[in-house]
């Protein structure tokens, strides 16, 4: 996962350059809850960034060094902000972090990394400790049902083409993946081609494996981490977790 990371890094912000679908949930739950705001995986600070710009006080756990640099960037580049955005580096299961938030997050598709049983309770349990009582965790996760429910081609597929914006170069990027039902592991390879000022591609392949959670395993693993109240909503404008929703999106106390 972090060779992963350490390989796209470069690419990650152009290509979620207009992922804010998530943001108003986050502004709900820090209005409702206050602060401090930790999210693990906070990658190049797109949601602690925006919530300390709410002004908010905001703490972020993240692994990949690549990753991390460019969110202390953006951080250098407001200066105003410097007093309520603090990055750790590290790994979730290991760093030792002292603090209790009123809002934990895990977001968009994080905690798909965390592959084996034991690593995902160590984690939510440790999401237990950082979160204060009265508080909450929220998880943003993709449908399982979705995922299941089609079919695989091997094909490969254009995903989305963007400007890097540090070379300006064109980028096309497509993927190839297959889901393991057994495993609930999708292992995915994102394929970057960039279109250099000579005209030749240059390909950047980037493979990870994600791990599928059902909100039945999801709740069981929560209630075993010590959170006893948890609600499900089928996407990030709190609608109804029914067949065929989007996303999973997990709110626990």
């Amino acid at each position: 996962m972090s060779g992963f990371y350490a390989t796209i890094a470069r690419y990650y912000d152009a290509e979620h350059h207009d992922k804010d679908e998530d943001l108003p949930l986050y502004t709900d739950l820090a209005g409702d809850h206050g602060d401090p705001i930790l999210i693990v995986g906070s990658g190049t600070g797109r949601i602690a960034l925006f919530l300390a710009e709410q002004g908010h006080t905001v703490h972020g756990i993240e692994l990949e060094r690549a990753m991390l640099d460019r969110a202390r960037l953006k951080l250098d580049a407001k200066p105003a902000l410097r007093g309520r955005v603090h990055f750790h580096f590290g790994n979730a299961l290991t760093l030792p972090l002292d603090l209790k938030a009123n809002v934990t997050i895990i977001p968009y598709n994080s905690l798909m990394h965390f592959h084996t049983q034991p690593e995902q309770l160590a984690l939510l349990r440790r999401a237990r400790v950082w979160t204060a009582a009265g508080g909450v965790l929220a998880i943003d996760l993709p449908n399982a049902g979705e995922a299941f429910a089609g079919q695989d081609t091997g094909a490969v597929t254009l995903e989305r083409t963007f400007l890097e914006p540090e070379s300006g170069h064109l980028v096309m990027q497509h993927s190839v993946s297959e889901l393991d039902r057994v495993e609930q592991l999708m292992s995915v390879t994102w394929i970057y081609d960039e279109v250099g000022e000579d005209g030749v591609v240059y390909r950047t392949v980037a493979p990870v494996v994600n791990r599928y959670f059902f909100f039945s395993e999801l709740k069981l693993l929560l209630n075993a981490a010590g959170f006893d109240d948890v609600l499900v909503y089928g996407d990030l404008d709190y609608s109804s977790y029914v067949d065929g929703c989007p996303r999973m999106v997990v709110l626990a106390k």
